[in-house]
């Protein structure tokens, strides 16, 4: 009994000392925050409530303890309480509203988490806390939503279909978690509707899609779900997803292609340039034009919009009329000789035939002369028609209308190479200077600031295995009086052949032979007037082996159609060439022809560019000239054909013959070297490999991940 007295007296004195702390804290604004909590019982209980002992804090010292009594009451806003067992009956807590300085910071006043002691907020039984009062750490304030009310139940169905369900409208991956990322965020409020009505941004993304003829893409690629008859949650978060679906796949193919490279031929390479589906997201939806954000996608090169600009006339929708050839005798002319005079014939369609193919001068002229001889020549060329310069009836045809779907389907799949290609074909660096070359035409040019700098006839690859390839390098450095190391293929294909019938011919022909220790030959031939590769080499290393280089033989320019070259391309005019990228890369160095001319003789001299500069070989069979002409050219290694037939009809059934045939096929052959021919030529080496010999670099990199695995290509001459 007398322990009892004991402990209710010494019970009681805690009741006294408490209740006498808390009265000297504010007492007057404590009652104006609950006149129902003033009983120091009540008080009591809350301070008796057992706290967990923060871990590892050490001692408090004499600088941890504050004279100010406030430290004893508990921010509820910070701590909650812990209920004691008989706490259902008990009220609430009061909260009593302090300023961070009228707290003390010891350690008995923040509480750590802990598994084994889990505190809890006490039952609210009292009226609601004033609305200043903090919220409950266990209660945290949600946000408010920034869906409007119109919106929220679109955007309920969009929370459910997103993320569980987003693989039905998205194949990709990253297109997903765009889409994920992206709704989240805006707490899935619809982006193309606002209380079921098509937004700004919507509209114009609908009318790029409309419109994607233009750009020479599919329309029916972009199916457009039906805004009007969507009058339900359910119809309104499907068709919204449905049009950002479309969206993503105009914008994919838009900048890389609605094929990839690799479709069509094996001996092509550019540089990838994928879309990010969150970058389109964001720059759509948040552009004042979204028509024209999306349109940004299509490849912003000159003649890419030339070409568009022609496709819209070929298809009726230009500006000028359209122009039919009729029926009539065949033109021929006849330029004067020894013994005849030039003759001209007059008639009345020659007019029409200058406005058909773009000769401006004396558009009104009825003689059939040599300026229009040679442009109905160089169409009957582009047409694959015997090229004679005579009108005749089947000329006629190809020229009419008859021949516009073709037509089209060239210059589609003209686009469609241009959508392969970087965006940015020069360096900047440099003005923007660049090299390109297209194959059909046989012309390489040198680009600087949007003009062109510079031009030349070129000598490409022969059609089937010798095939130019299609690629986008940069050229490191030129090489006067280069050594032509001839390539494996030439070697195992041509050369060992010839040594079995004739031991003395690499002898006459100024070749080398040497056979390293590993067993495998190697030919080259040293610098010279004679050298195979001329007295200039422009290298751009690549994995195809191929480069640019001067040629004693000069007589093939003078041909119409140059493809003749084991794959690699002939330069007409290499030293003003070299000089033009020279004064680029090197522009106080003031080079000449003559200057480069001077250098040449019997020792390798690289010429090192500080800033390579961009090479860009290109298939054009369709673009527009100088005057504003629409040009063809004939399809010489078949590109056209197999785009075509992908673009129409999917992979075709026989394209895999066309890839297989387009990969070269260098297989060593079983020959073995003449007696006395390697003591005849000083044989013996383990030099460097073929790609050090040919770029003074390492091998080239492996095929990109994922591809199917090829031969490798190796080309010179």
């Amino acid at each position: 009994m007398r322990d009892c007295l004991n402990h209710r007296a010494g019970f009681d004195r805690v009741l006294m000392t408490v209740a006498a702390t808390f009265l000297t804290v504010s007492a007057s604004s404590a009652l104006a925050q609950d006149q129902a909590r003033s009983s120091a019982a009540e008080l009591a209980i809350e301070a008796a409530i057992p706290r967990p002992e923060p871990a590892n804090v050490p001692p408090p010292t004499a600088s941890d303890i504050k004279l100010d009594t406030t430290a004893t009451v508990q921010d509820s806003a910070k701590e909650p309480v812990k209920e004691p067992a008989n706490a259902e009956a008990a009220p609430a807590p009061n909260k009593v509203e302090t300023k961070p300085s009228d707290v003390a910071t010891t350690p008995a006043a923040e509480a750590p988490k802990s598994e084994t002691a889990k505190t809890e907020p006490a039952k609210a039984d009292t009226p609601a806390a004033p609305a200043t009062a903090a919220a409950p750490a266990s209660e945290p304030v949600k946000a408010a939503s920034n869906v409007p009310a119109a919106d929220q139940p679109v955007a309920d169905k969009l929370k459910d279909i997103v993320g569980a369900k987003t693989a039905r409208y998205f194949d990709r991956k990253n297109e997903r978690a765009a889409i994920e990322k992206f709704y989240g965020a805006r707490d899935f409020a619809p982006v193309w509707t606002q209380g079921g009505s098509l937004t700004a941004a919507a509209k114009g993304v609908i009318t790029r899609l409309k419109d994607a003829a233009s750009d020479g893409l599919n329309p029916a690629d972009y199916p457009l779900p039906d805004f009007a008859a969507a009058t339900t949650p359910d119809a309104l978060a499907d068709a919204e997803l449905k049009l950002t679906a479309s969206m993503f796949d105009y914008a994919r193919q838009a900048q890389s292609g609605r094929m990839h490279w690799s479709q069509v031929s094996g001996d092509i390479l550019y540089p990838e340039h994928p879309v990010d589906p969150s970058e389109v997201l964001a720059k759509i939806t948040t552009a004042a034009d979204a028509s024209a954000a999306l349109d940004s996608y299509n490849p912003p090169h000159k003649l890419y919009k030339e070409l568009k600009a022609k496709l819209a006339e070929l298809r009726g929708q230009g500006n000028g009329p359209m122009i039919e050839i009729a029926d009539g005798p065949t033109l021929k002319y006849t330029p004067a000789g020894k013994k005849q005079a030039e003759i001209v014939v007059e008639d009345p369609r020659v007019p029409q035939l200058r406005a058909k193919l773009g000769i401006a001068e004396n558009a009104s002229d009825t003689r059939y002369d040599a300026a229009v001889a040679e442009a109905v020549r160089k169409f009957q060329n582009s047409a694959e028609l015997k090229a004679t310069g005579i009108l005749d009836d089947k000329t006629v045809k190809a020229i009419n209308t008859p021949k516009r779907d073709k037509q089209i389907d060239v210059v589609l799949v003209n686009m469609e190479r241009w959508r392969w290609l970087p965006r940015d074909l020069g360096v900047p660096a440099l003005g923007d200077a660049y090299v390109i070359l297209n194959i059909p035409d046989y012309t390489l040019k040198v680009m600087q600031r949007g003009q062109q700098v510079w031009t030349t006839r070129v000598v490409t690859g022969k059609p089937g295995t010798h095939a130019t390839p299609l690629l986008t390098e940069t050229m490191k450095y030129i090489t006067v009086n280069p050594t032509w190391n001839v390539p494996p293929s030439i070697v195992y294909n041509e050369y060992l052949p010839a040594l079995q019938q004739d031991p003395t011919v690499l002898q006459r022909m100024g070749l080398k032979l040497e056979q390293n220790r590993d067993g495998s030959v190697h030919i080259s031939q040293p610098p010279g007037e004679a050298n195979a590769l001329g007295r200039i080499r422009f290298n751009f290393p690549n994995k195809f082996l191929v480069y640019q280089h001067d040629t004693p033989d000069k007589n093939l320019f003078a041909r119409d159609e140059r493809a003749f070259s084991h794959g690699c391309m002939r330069v007409q005019n290499p030293d003003q060439y070299a000089s033009v990228l020279l004064n680029i890369a090197l522009p106080n160095e003031k080079y000449t022809p003559e200057r480069v001319r001077s250098m040449y003789g019997k020792s390798e001299i690289d010429l090192k560019f500080p800033t390579p500069i961009p090479v860009n070989i290109t298939y054009q069979t369709a673009f527009v000239d100088d005057g504003g002409k629409l040009q063809f050219r004939k399809d010489v290694y078949g590109r056209d054909a197999t785009m075509i037939n992908i673009l129409k009809n999917g992979r075709g059934r026989d394209l895999e013959n066309v890839v297989a045939h387009s990969q070269p096929s260098y297989s060593r052959p079983a020959t073995t070297l003449p007696n006395g021919v390697l003591a005849a030529n000083n044989g013996g080496s383990s030099g460097p490999n073929f790609f050090e010999r040919l770029f003074g670099a390492p091998t080239p990199p492996p095929a990109p991940v994922g591809r199917r695995p090829q031969q490798q290509r190796v080309f010179t001459r």
